[in-house]
C-alpha cells in the first residue's frame, strides 16, 4: 500500500504527481494488472518465454 501525506505548502497536483511517481515505483500497477484475471500455468510459462526472448534480443541490440 502506497501513502502519502500533503506536506506544508505543497499543492494538490504536486501531491498527485508524487503518489504516482510512488505507485508506478512500488511496481502495485503491474501486479494490479496481473491479477487482474485468472492465468493458466501454460499462459504464464510462454509469457515468461517470451519475455526472456525480448530482454535477450535486447542485449543483443546494446552490444553490437
Amino acid at each position: 500500500m502506497v501513502v502519502v501525506k500533503k506536506q506544508k505548502g505543497e499543492s494538490d497536483d504536486k501531491l498527485i504527481a508524487r503518489f504516482r511517481k510512488k505507485v508506478l515505483s512500488s511496481g502495485l500497477l503491474l501486479e494490479y494488472r496481473d491479477r487482474e484475471r485468472f492465468k493458466k500455468e501454460a499462459e504464464k510459462r510462454k509469457e515468461k518465454k517470451y519475455r526472456m526472448n525480448f530482454q535477450i534480443e535486447l542485449e543483443k541490440k546494446r552490444n553490437a
